[in-house]
């Protein structure tokens, strides 16, 4: 295999963000990400106190959203929520920028929104994951074209004190011609741009549409250190499946060569 297991295990950050997920539902959630040794578990703010005294001691992070999906909130009410969510136990914060400033061109207050979250959660240790929306952003903004767009939010975002800049909330439904909504999430032309986009300490995460193990390997490809996904458990049985394939393969290659120099 590529990478080994505990590399991909170790970028999965598992999702339980649906907005209906029952308190069993979390629970379980937190077992899986448990069972498969992933990076963290990515939940609401509520929930944040709960899952951490779940995951103690299994070397699974507690990450929570703030202002999610639509990172409408003030800066003040995302900085406390953000405090409040490290005090629970979060060991990283993924905030929704402000969209709509941000189309606005006012960099300004969009930097400060930032800066006032990565402070914070730096203050309790947490590191950051700042949640552009990509989904909204490809018809680009402010003067610029998409690409365009997106590259300064990559450099207000380093410059803010993020940890990591990130494709998408996996919730940024945009209306279809049929008039039905959906998203594409990380796309892999996004995820390059976002890496040339940001020096080596600030990394990147994708989120939305990694749905299977290629997807994850492809992610890892483009420089993607996280990826959002709730299709855990499919990829890493997968992993294991092709790694036995690989193996016994491997065995019966070198079976066939030991019977080859015995003569037979």
């Amino acid at each position: 295999m590529k990478y080994t297991y505990e590399e991909l295990a170790k970028m999965i950050d598992h999702s339980l963000l649906h907005p209906t997920m029952t308190d069993q539902e979390l629970e379980d959630g937190c077992k899986l990400a448990a069972k498969y040794q992933v990076a963290s578990v990515c939940i609401k703010p509520y929930a944040v106190k709960l899952a951490a005294g779940l995951l103690k001691g299994s070397g699974v992070l507690v990450g929570a959203v703030i202002g999610f999906p639509h990172g409408n909130s003030t800066t003040e009410s995302k900085r406390y929520e953000t405090e409040l969510a490290c005090r629970d136990g979060a060991a990283e914060i993924d905030m929704v920028i402000n969209l709509g400033k941000a189309l606005s061109g006012d960099w300004d207050y969009v930097e400060r929104d930032m800066k006032a979250v990565c402070e914070e959660a730096h203050r309790h240790g947490a590191k950051v994951k700042v949640i552009f929306e990509n989904d909204y952003l490809t018809k680009g903004g402010a003067g610029m074209d998409s690409d365009a767009f997106k590259k300064m939010l990559c450099q207000i975002s380093e410059h803010a004190g993020a940890d990591w800049v990130k494709t998408s909330s996996g919730y940024g439904f945009v209306k279809q011609p049929d008039g039905s909504y959906n998203y594409k999430g990380a796309t892999e032309h996004d995820l390059a741009l976002m890496r040339a986009s940001v020096s080596a300490k600030v990394q990147v995460k994708a989120a939305g549409g990694v749905r299977d193990l290629d997807g994850l390997i492809k992610v890892r490809d483009l420089g993607g250190s996280r990826c959002g996904a709730t299709a855990t458990a499919a990829m890493m049985d997968e992993y294991r499946r092709r790694e036995a394939a690989e193996l016994a393969g491997q065995g019966t290659a070198t079976h066939a060569g030991n019977l080859g120099a015995g003569g037979y």
